[in-house]
């Protein structure tokens, strides 16, 4: 029984340090961000293109 206690005491030890410690991220997944950022300027951009061609289409 000490064994089995002892032994979750360490998985309990090890969990609360993983969580702890974030993972870096992968370098594909920083190019993934970079892109979507990109991606999201570029759309609102866009959309600030429309509203300016709706706003004189009505006015």
């Amino acid at each position: 029984m000490a064994r089995i206690e002892a032994a979750l005491a360490r998985i309990a030890a090890a969990s609360t340090a993983a969580d702890d410690t974030p993972a870096a991220p992968s370098p594909k997944v920083i190019e993934l961000i970079n892109t979507h950022e990109k991606l999201r300027e570029e759309v609102a951009d866009a959309m600030r293109d429309l509203d300016v061609l709706i706003e004189q289409l009505e006015g």
